[in-house]
């Protein structure tokens, strides 16, 4: 038996997910929906593999429980450009930021909600707010790409 038919907004669309309420959106997204450019990494939302935005907020989708997202616009990564022509996504691989890529698409969601509240951050800005952790140690490449993005370099 499945459980109840939670609609969803996500990347402009209208979606019914048909799940328990305390599944994790990141299940949701990748599992219900198909849309796998958000990543699985630690399930205890330390990592930031799986950052999506919600309701223009980054969030932790392996922790929020998709009754949490309901009525809010959900945002992958997939939803923020169809053609990479994204400022952060043509920084990203202007940069050649991704070593292995897995983090990447939480990096790049995590750093178009950092754009979005502050324009043209510091370098202090940059890493206050990029808390995802990337295990190829690329943070060098993310800071400069932001900047990039930002209109900065």
């Amino acid at each position: 038996m499945r459980g109840m038919a939670y609609q969803l907004t996500v990347n402009g669309r209208a979606v019914v997910a048909d799940v328990e309420g305390d599944t994790p959106l990141l299940w949701v997204l990748r599992e219900e929906l198909g849309l796998t450019g958000t990543k699985f990494g630690c399930g205890a939302a330390l990592c930031g593999a799986c950052t999506v935005h919600v309701d223009g907020v980054a969030v932790r989708s392996c922790s929020l429980p998709v009754e949490g997202a309901v009525g809010m616009p959900i945002t992958t990564i997939e939803g923020l450009s169809a053609d990479r022509s994204h400022p952060l996504q043509a920084a990203w691989i202007a940069e050649q930021v991704p070593q292995c890529g897995y983090c990447q698409s939480g990096m790049i969601m995590a750093a178009a909600a950092l754009l979005r509240e502050k324009s043209q951050p510091t370098d202090a800005e940059i890493d206050e707010a990029m808390t995802n952790l990337c295990r190829c140690g690329t943070y060098v490449r993310v800071r400069r790409a932001i900047k990039r993005a930002a209109g900065l370099a």
